[in-house]
C-alpha cells in the first residue's frame, strides 16, 4: 500500500475528489496554503493499493490542469517605503503527489 499526499489548487479540488470519490477510493481533505502565492489549495491524503496507482493517477492527471496567471512580483533591487511591483505570468495548477510507502495500516 502507498500513502499519496496530493496537494492541488482549490480550483481543482472538488471534481477531482467527486471523481476520486466515485471510483471508490477513500480521501481525507486539509485546507492548505502555498507559500509562492500565499493561495489556497488543498492536500488530500489517499491509501492506495500498488495495483491502483496507475488508474488513480491517471485521474489525478485528468482533473488537475495547469493554466497560466498573471501575479505581482515586487523588485528587490527597490529600497525605502516604496516598493516596485511588475507583473509575472506563472503557471499554476496540476497537482504535486507524493508517493510514500506504508508498512502498516490499521483501521481501529
Amino acid at each position: 500500500m502507498k500513502l499519496l499526499l496530493v496537494v492541488v489548487q482549490d480550483t481543482d479540488v472538488n471534481i477531482l475528489m467527486e471523481e476520486l470519490v466515485d471510483k471508490g477510493y477513500r480521501v481525507t481533505k486539509l485546507s492548505s496554503t502555498g507559500g509562492f502565492l500565499k493561495s489556497g489549495n488543498t492536500t488530500i491524503f489517499m491509501g492506495v493499493e500498488e495495483s491502483d496507482m496507475d488508474q488513480c493517477l491517471k485521474i489525478i492527471e485528468t482533473n488537475c490542469k495547469k493554466r497560466k496567471t498573471t501575479t505581482a512580483m515586487v523588485n528587490p533591487s527597490m529600497q525605502g517605503a516604496l516598493f516596485q511591483t511588475f507583473p509575472v505570468e506563472i503557471e499554476v495548477g496540476g497537482a504535486t503527489v507524493f508517493v510514500l510507502n506504508v508498512d502498516q495500516f490499521l483501521k481501529i
